[in-house]
């Protein structure tokens, strides 16, 4: 048993040596990443490290406070479109520009979290549902957004230094990324925090121990959509174009997935889920060319079904994989490597 003897045991960031070293060879092996991948790979990670701050996002809505939410494309897109339209139209540099698109973003999910108050369950999850529709629909209807065509992202700048190679981008995309998730991490060891899980587990206990549930739900909408605008931003960026039709229902079922995947209520679950279906998501577009698994595949599609869906086979694997998780390990990922650790401190008992 995790057995707490000190206060401070619960809210120190390195709760053992195990993970004070963990945590810097992990830190030093991003620092050298760059060295020792090429450019595709280290796009793929630039795209895992900004699904996994959305990840992060959500699971503090989602799995720490215990609210649903199906409208997360919106405050991508909103983020993204703030950030470029700050910096193309406004004039404003970019170590503004992103954090005041997810502050926009934030306030956003501040209002969307209004309805929370009222509406739990399926009947939320619609309501976020149709936000992240209006949202696309807007934004591809408006000439000041660029309609359908989108508009084009500019380069990452800090003052004279622009980050125009993918080594650049990374560093400032995983910088970034390692920040919110530490802010995460403490975030929950704080008053707020406890505050979310308190709602979670039972909305009359925290009401009786004296949360506010009107601003403790509304601000985690707003923790939370401030995470997805900045990842938002960065996906701007990463692209280096944005249009409204990328931000599609799909996308929020996909931020979905991947904390369930990961792990309910943990910020290394969410990575993990992150990095699992992003790489997942961009293999599968092309899975006729995997060795052995792609021309079987493509067999029994022409067999047996139209060989033009191969293309959808990542949603199949995407469900497949939620299912198998819900079955078989509901604490996702996370339950797995917790199962891991149990048996290694157990071994050879």
């Amino acid at each position: 048993m995790d057995m707490k003897r000190d206060y401070y045991e619960d809210i120190q960031l390195f709760r053992t040596k195990t993970v004070l070293i963990a945590s810097v060879l992990s830190l030093a092996a991003l620092a050298v990443l760059p060295f020792m991948v090429g450019g595709y790979t280290l796009y793929i990670v630039n795209l895992i490290a900004i699904n996994a701050i959305v990840a992060i996002g959500l699971n503090i809505l989602v799995g720490y406070t215990g609210q649903i939410s199906l409208g997360h494309a919106g405050f991508f897109a909103i983020g993204a479109y703030s950030c470029v339209l700050l910096m193309v139209k406004g004039g404003v540099p970019f170590v503004i520009a992103l954090p005041a698109a997810g502050l926009i973003s934030a306030l956003f999910g501040f209002l969307l979290g209004l309805p929370s108050l009222r509406l739990e369950g399926p009947y939320l999850a619609i309501a976020t549902l149709g936000f992240g529709m209006a949202v696309t629909q807007i934004i591809s209807h408006s000439e000041f957004t660029g309609g359908h065509m989108g508009i084009e992202a500019p380069r990452m700048s800090f003052g004279p230094f622009e980050a125009r190679t993918g080594p650049q981008q990374y560093a400032v995309i995983m910088s970034v990324a390692v920040i919110m998730t530490i802010a995460a991490v403490n975030l929950m060891k704080t008053r707020v925090g406890r505050a979310f899980v308190a709602i979670r587990d039972s909305e009359i206990a925290a009401e009786a121990m004296g949360v506010n549930l009107s601003w403790f739900k509304t601000l985690s909408f707003a923790v939370s959509a401030f995470y997805t605008g900045v990842a938002g931003a960065l996906m701007a960026f990463a692209l280096e174009h944005v249009s409204a039709g990328s931000f599609n229902l799909i996308l929020s079922i996909t931020f979905l997935a991947m904390v369930i995947v990961g792990g309910l209520g943990s910020v290394m679950g969410a990575i993990m889920g992150a990095a699992l279906l992003t790489y997942l998501q961009i293999k599968l577009q092309i899975v006729q060319e995997a060795p052995l698994i792609g021309p079987f595949l493509l067999e029994v599609s022409k067999r047996f079904f139209n060989p033009a869906g191969l293309a959808n086979i990542q949603s199949i694997v995407f469900g497949a994989i939620m299912i198998a998780i819900v079955i078989f390990e509901p604490l996702g990922m996370h339950g797995i490597y917790l199962r891991i650790k149990r048996y290694w401190r157990m071994w050879p008992f």
